[in-house]
C-alpha cells in the first residue's frame, strides 16, 4: 500500500468532503472507490476491518472511517485533516441554511415549501428503517431486541442511552463468532499524546463557560457532548432522543422546526449528524441573535466531532484486535437491532405529528386524535412515497420536487 503526501491526502479527502451526499452508504461507497479502487491506499481487508471498527463507535461511521484512513496513511495529522475535510464543507452549508431559515423560515410561502420537505422526511426515515431492518433483523433474537427497544422508547419513554447500553450488554453475552474476523491480530502502540490532546480540547469549552458563565451555551455544550457519546447507529437513531430534549425539555425549537432541520441537513454533504449544528445555530438565533447563533453552532460542532477524533485515536492502534473480538461483534449486532426499533419509533412520531393536529399522551403511548387528520399532509406523504419508492427518484430530487409542490400550493393560497 502506498503512502500519499499530505497534499495528495488533502486533495483526495477534500474531494470526498465536497461529494459526500446521500448518507453513510453513499459516503462509504465513495470512499471505497477513492481509497481502494482508484488508488492503492487501503486493501479490501483493511477497508472492511476499519468499517467494522467504526460501526462499533458512537458517532458518524463514515466520518470516522475517513479519519482512520487518514491516520493509517499519515498518522495523527493525516487523521485530523481527513476527518476535518469530511465535515467542514457540510458544516459551512449548514451554517448558511440555518441562518437563512432563521431569517425567512416563518414566511407563509417558506412554511408551505417546508410542508413538502417534512413529508419527504417521513418517507426518508421509513426507508432508513427498512434498510436497517433488512440488514439487522435476521433472526428471532434480533427481531425481539428491536421490538423491545421500540416498546421501551415509544410506550415506556426509556432514555435512549439506556436502550443502547441494555442492547450492548445483551449482545456481549451472545458472542458473534460469525461477524468477528479470524486469525491473530497485529499489535500497535497506544497514541497517548493524541488522546490526551483530544480530551483537553473537548474540555476547553466547559472550562471557558465556568469562567464566563452562559446558561444557554452550557446547556448546548453539555447536551450535545452527551449526544456524541450515545450516537450509535447513526443520526436517525438519536433523532427521537434529540427531538424530545430540544422540543420538550429545553424548549429551544418546535417540532416543525426540527423536521425542517432534518430535511435541510439531508441536502448537504457530510454526516447527517450535522443536523445538531443546525439545531444549535437556530436555537442560538432565537435565544440571542446572530452572535449567539454563531457561537452555539461552532460550540456544537466542537463537542460533537472532537469526540469522534478521540475514539479513533484512542482505538485505532487496536482496530485489528477489536474486529477479532466475538463479544464486541455481538454487542454491535445487538445495538444495530435495537436501533431498528428506535428508528421505528421516530418514523411513527414524525408521521403522527405531521398528519394530525393533535396527539395525546395516554397511559400507554402517545396516540393521535383522528378527527384532526390533515388530508393535505397525507397527500404530500403519499406523493413523496411515490417519488422515492415507485419512481425511484433520489432523496435530493424528491426534496426539491416536494418543496416546489409545497411552494406552489402556498402560492395559489390553498
Amino acid at each position: 500500500m502506498s503512502s500519499p503526501s499530505m497534499s495528495e491526502l488533502f486533495r483526495v479527502f477534500g474531494r470526498i468532503g465536497f461529494m459526500s451526499f446521500g448518507g453513510p452508504a453513499a459516503q462509504i461507497a465513495l470512499m471505497h472507490k477513492e481509497l481502494v479502487e482508484d488508488r492503492p491506499w487501503l486493501s479490501e481487508r483493511q477497508f472492511l476491518s476499519a468499517l467494522s471498527f467504526c460501526m462499533l463507535l458512537p458517532g458518524p461511521e463514515a466520518m470516522q472511517l475517513a479519519t482512520y484512513a487518514g491516520w493509517l496513511k499519515r498518522g495523527t495529522l493525516g487523521g485530523v485533516m481527513a476527518g476535518a475535510l469530511f465535515v467542514l464543507p457540510g458544516a459551512a452549508v449548514i451554517l448558511a441554511l440555518a441562518l437563512a431559515y432563521a431569517q425567512f423560515g416563518t414566511l407563509p410561502l417558506v412554511q408551505a415549501a417546508f410542508l413538502g420537505v417534512q413529508a419527504t422526511v417521513v418517507v426518508i426515515v421509513l426507508m432508513a428503517l427498512q434498510k436497517i431492518a433488512n440488514k439487522a433483523l435476521s433472526n428471532t433474537v434480533s427481531r425481539t431486541l428491536a421490538l423491545l427497544s421500540f416498546v421501551a422508547i415509544f410506550a415506556l419513554n426509556t432514555p435512549f442511552p439506556l436502550v443502547v447500553l441494555g442492547a450492548a450488554l445483551i449482545g456481549a453475552l451472545r458472542p458473534d463468532t460469525a461477524s468477528a474476523e479470524s486469525g491473530t491480530p497485529p499489535r500497535h502502540r497506544f497514541n497517548w499524546r493524541a488522546v490526551l490532546t483530544c480530551i483537553i480540547l473537548w474540555a476547553l469549552p466547559f472550562a471557558a463557560l465556568l469562567i464566563w458563565p452562559a446558561p444557554f451555551l452550557w446547556d448546548v455544550a453539555q447536551f450535545f457532548s452527551k449526544l456524541a457519546v450515545v450516537t450509535f447507529g447513526g443520526a436517525y437513531a438519536v433523532l427521537a432522543y434529540m427531538t424530545q430534549a430540544v422540543v420538550q425539555d429545553f424548549n429551544w425549537l418546535n417540532l416543525n422546526q426540527m423536521m425542517d432541520a432534518l430535511g435541510l441537513a439531508e441536502t448537504t454533504p457530510g454526516p447527517l449528524i450535522l443536523v445538531t449544528q443546525f439545531v444549535a445555530t437556530l436555537a442560538g438565533q432565537l435565544q440571542g441573535g446572530i452572535s449567539a447563533a454563531l457561537i452555539a453552532g461552532a460550540l456544537t460542532l466542537w463537542v460533537t466531532f472532537i469526540p469522534c477524533f478521540l475514539w479513533i485515536f484512542a482505538a485505532a492502534p487496536y482496530v485489528e484486535r477489536i474486529t477479532h473480538a466475538p463479544r464486541l461483534a455481538g454487542a454491535l449486532s445487538a445495538i444495530t437491532a435495537a436501533v431498528a426499533g428506535v428508528i421505528a419509533n421516530l418514523s411513527i412520531w414524525f408521521a403522527m405529528q405531521l398528519l394530525f393536529g393533535e396527539v395525546t399522551q395516554t397511559a400507554f403511548a402517545p396516540l393521535p386524535v383522528w378527527s384532526t387528520l390533515s388530508p393535505l399532509a397525507a397527500m404530500f406523504i403519499g406523493l413523496a412515497a411515490i417519488l422515492m419508492l415507485v419512481l425511484k427518484r433520489s432523496m435530493l430530487v424528491t426534496l426539491a420536487i416536494m418543496a416546489g409542490i409545497g411552494l406552489g400550493w402556498g402560492a395559489i393560497g390553498v
